[in-house]
């Protein structure tokens, strides 16, 4: 029986439920199934015909009002957004709405509108006090706006944003532009939380040189003694699979492929893009699913070439396959 079951003074049949006590319809004993009540006053659920406590420290975090609409949970909320790394204040500083409108949702007139847009400049001003924080602002937005074109959660753009706080810190940044480290923090934290992206698509969407970005990132990695595993194939493989519409069975062959291909030691030295790749394309093959080389070359910002190549390799690999 689980810790958290245990017997309370068992409950005659006839005993009236208190007004603390409301019946929980979704839950019965789970050892005589009977009714189980909640105990609001000791915060249990309890079973009224044995007394066995189903639950305890049953805790409501929400909030104890109710809304029905946006508008009205706005209106009733008493707390803002969380703190955030994204954001060079945190998210802790105020911003002035641009709309011109008071709290009824009326124009403002001449007068008030002016001084709202005043109000608004000097408030921007002192959001980015000094050069650090006005570094740290266009880096965390270049940060966001690269995450947002490459498709990156959330978790990333904040641990991004957290690597290049440190290096703002550390005082890694002389010598080197805002861009390319903001660029490499965004290359590091993806290998970090395990969704990677190549080089190569990284300095699609960067507005510096791909030399650039793997330098300073290499630089970053080392001087911050950043935890960053070697790229998995394996870890390309659901996003490729995914923007070619190719079910899971293929993407589950596509792995053992390059499982095999590891334990034969096929992957040492190459590309793990171009072993992914290469992976899903005879995985849908072997799957019976239609795609093409030149469909994988796009997905995977490959060459076609490197594609074959690595295709045959990973099939010699296969245990009784022959390329």
């Amino acid at each position: 029986m689980s810790e958290r079951m245990h017997l309370r003074g068992s409950r005659s049949r006839q005993e009236p439920a208190k007004e603390s006590e409301r019946t929980n319809a979704g839950l019965s004993c789970p050892e005589c199934d009977g009714q189980v009540i909640n105990d609001e006053e000791h915060g249990e659920s309890v079973c009224a015909d044995c007394g066995l406590v189903v639950e305890a420290d049953s805790v409501d975090r929400g909030p104890e009002w109710r809304a029905f609409d946006s508008r009205e949970k706005d209106k009733k909320s008493r707390v803002g957004a969380p703190t955030t790394n994204t954001m060079h204040d945190k998210g802790l500083s105020t911003n002035i709405d641009w709309r011109d409108k008071d709290a009824y949702g009326r124009s403002l007139g001449a007068r008030q509108r002016q001084k709202m847009q005043r109000l608004r400049k000097w408030n921007e001003r002192f959001r980015t006090r000094d050069s650090k924080e006005r570094n740290l602002k266009q880096a965390l937005g270049e940060i966001d706006r690269m995450a947002s074109a490459l498709g990156l959660p959330d978790n990333v753009r904040e641990t991004a944003s957290v690597i290049y706080r440190r290096a703002l810190d550390e005082d890694l940044l002389p010598g080197r532009s805002i861009e390319g480290v903001s660029t490499s923090c965004v290359y590091a934290a993806a290998r970090m939380a395990g969704v990677p992206r190549s080089l190569d698509e990284i300095a699609d969407v960067s507005r510096v040189e791909k030399a650039e970005i793997a330098r300073t990132y290499r630089y970053v990695v080392r001087e911050l003694k950043l935890e960053v595993k070697p790229a998995d194939p394996e870890q390309y493989v659901p996003r490729f699979a995914s923007d070619l519409d190719l079910s899971e069975e293929s993407e589950m062959r596509a792995k053992s492929l390059l499982r095999n291909a590891k334990e034969k030691g096929v992957h040492s030295g190459k590309s793990p893009v171009g072993l992914a790749a290469a992976a899903v394309y005879a995985a849908a093959l072997l799957t019976n699913e239609k795609t093409t080389q030149a469909a994988v070359s796009e997905v995977a910002d490959i060459s076609e070439v490197t594609i074959r190549n690595r295709y045959h390799e990973l099939l010699e690999a296969e245990e009784g396959l022959i390329a």
